[in-house]
């Protein structure tokens, strides 16, 4: 099996989002930013997340993604199957048809109990592990500051209206009528 950039990305965000969502919901653009990962692929990513039930979000200012459930009751295995990630080291991706025409090869077996394996694996480590991991390794969450609307003590400018004609013909039609 060979877990593409696919999978790594959506573990990697949702371990960001995790450590981060104590401070209301995260965006993408930070996350994006944070672990340089495209945010058109975050994009991507969290889309089927969202699906899966793994991710909510919040829309509108100080809106992002905040987790779908507990960080202990999501596995890395959840994550990767609902980002369509197989976790297969067949050849013929478990169809029993790696010679073609329902035959097997000889080590389909051995790659089928593989499989079973690192599914076992991947849903025996759960995203909360994996973020307990980043905070004894010494990664430092910031607060995120409150986002205040600036309140200015400046008057608001109303703009100017000019009585004028907007175009050369309106300047025509003006003259004309005098």
């Amino acid at each position: 099996m060979r877990l593409t950039t696919k999978g790594r990305f959506a573990v990697t965000a949702m371990i960001d989002l995790a450590l981060r969502q104590n401070n209301g919901p995260v965006t993408l653009a930070a996350i994006s930013q944070r672990q340089q990962i495209s945010l058109s692929y975050l994009e991507q990513l969290f889309g089927k997340l969202r699906r899966h039930e793994l991710v909510e979000s919040t829309r509108g200012p100080g809106g992002g993604y905040t987790l779908g459930r507990k960080a202990s009751d999501i596995t890395v295995a959840d994550i990767i199957v609902s980002v369509d990630e197989p976790i297969d080291a067949t050849q013929c991706g478990g169809k029993e048809n790696c010679l073609g025409e329902g035959n097997r090869c000889m080590t389909h077996d051995l790659w089928s109990q593989l499989n079973a394996k690192m599914v076992d694996f991947l849903d025996s480590v759960s995203l909360q592990s994996l973020v307990d991991e980043q905070i004894a390794k010494g990664v430092v969450v910031e607060n995120a500051p409150l986002i205040k609307r600036a309140i200015s003590s400046a008057p608001v400018v109303k703009p100017i209206r000019v009585n004028a004609p907007n175009s050369v013909f309106a300047l025509g039609g003006a003259a004309l009528s005098k």
